[in-house]
């Protein structure tokens, strides 16, 4: 998973568990290895998981949460920062930033949006000021190359079953640098990072390596569905599947301003091909209803996001150009005739 789709190398990588515990996991730990820190930071875009996990973890250890608010929905701490499409810029990041800050978490690529972050740079000024970052990489990976090692990136959770292909409730992986395995403790000490496992000592006493962070027996038969659906990723080739995932965008873009855009449809995404993943959102005053009239009787399958938004993906192992091409235009027949009413 690493090598074909992370740009990371060996021995930083884990599939098991879920996103969620995976990142209560890494936050928990970034967040204790710095006690004398107050403050952690995440996004109103966020997806609910993070922002909700994160405004747990601050309660239990006693820390302030700012949120940046990037869409007008708030949040603990809210902070409004300039933003569009949910990006968050270096620039509107640093005022926020300060020796009092142990975490920040971002999604690489936000799920709503699509909008792509700027990863490098984000790092980077973290670095500035000792603060750690983790990304949430649920819904870029398998659509774009996120090339960890040349955007120095340290910490990171993901799923497997968007653009991973590997199937629903698929294990999830998590992925921590090496210049930080032995630096951090997670709060859920599991056999599994017992450094002599099978010796059953009385004592926690953890392994050196990525398998410090494992909790106990995965799933088996998930984890061979990973690496199944990975294998394929990888013959294919991530450079190769970001290339279709923009000109699958691009399509979708291009067939939004030519159709949809008469017909009071709206773009929440970037048009920059190169700043987004595999999926755009779309804006209509009548969203939801179009959205459950899609799938009964159309059988085109999008994704309502409130409070008025379709998220049309391609995924680009699996979904071809003239797929992407009939849906867009069996949404169009279906709103200009006025039949999803």
């Amino acid at each position: 998973l690493a090598r074909a789709a992370l740009g990371a190398g060996a021995g930083q990588t884990l599939v098991c568990d879920t996103t969620s515990v995976n990142l209560y996991q890494l936050c928990s730990a970034a967040i204790r290895s710095m006690p004398e820190r107050n403050k952690v930071i995440v996004d109103s875009a966020n997806f609910p998981t993070d922002r909700y996990i994160v405004a747990g973890l601050a309660e239990q250890l006693g820390k302030e949460v700012i949120t940046l608010d990037t869409d007008g929905s708030g949040g603990p701490g809210a902070v409004k920062i300039d933003s569009q499409n949910e990006v968050i810029s270096v620039e509107a990041l640093r005022p926020l930033l300060s020796s009092d800050v142990s975490m920040i978490t971002l999604q690489a690529i936000n799920y709503r949006s699509g909008a792509k972050q700027d990863i490098k740079g984000i790092n980077a000024l973290a670095r500035e000021f000792g603060v750690l970052v983790v990304w949430d990489c649920s819904h870029a990976i398998g659509s774009i190359e996120l090339d960890f090692e040349k955007n120095g990136v340290e910490l990171a959770v993901g799923c497997t079953y968007k653009y991973g292909n590997s199937g629903p409730g698929s294990p999830a992986w998590l992925f921590v640098a090496k210049a930080l395995q032995t630096k951090l403790r997670v709060p859920i000490q599991g056999w599994f990072a017992q450094d002599k496992q099978f010796e059953m000592g009385p004592f926690f006493e953890p392994a050196d390596t990525i398998r410090r962070y494992q909790i106990a027996s995965p799933s088996i038969i998930g984890i061979r569905a990973v690496e199944v659906a990975f294998e394929m990723i990888e013959r294919a080739g991530i450079s190769n599947i970001q290339q279709k995932a923009q000109l699958g965008t691009k399509l979708m873009v291009d067939l939004h301003k030519q159709w949809l855009e008469p017909l009071g449809f709206g773009l929440g995404s970037p048009e920059d091909p190169s700043k987004r993943g595999g999926h755009i959102i779309l804006t209509h005053p009548d969203a939801k209803q179009i959205a459950g009239a899609l799938r009964k009787f159309k059988k085109v399958v999008p994704d309502y996001r409130e409070p008025n938004s379709l998220r049309l993906a391609i995924s680009p192992l699996a979904t071809s150009y003239q797929e992407v091409y009939e849906g867009f235009k069996r949404l169009r027949d279906l709103v200009a005739s006025g039949d999803y009413k």
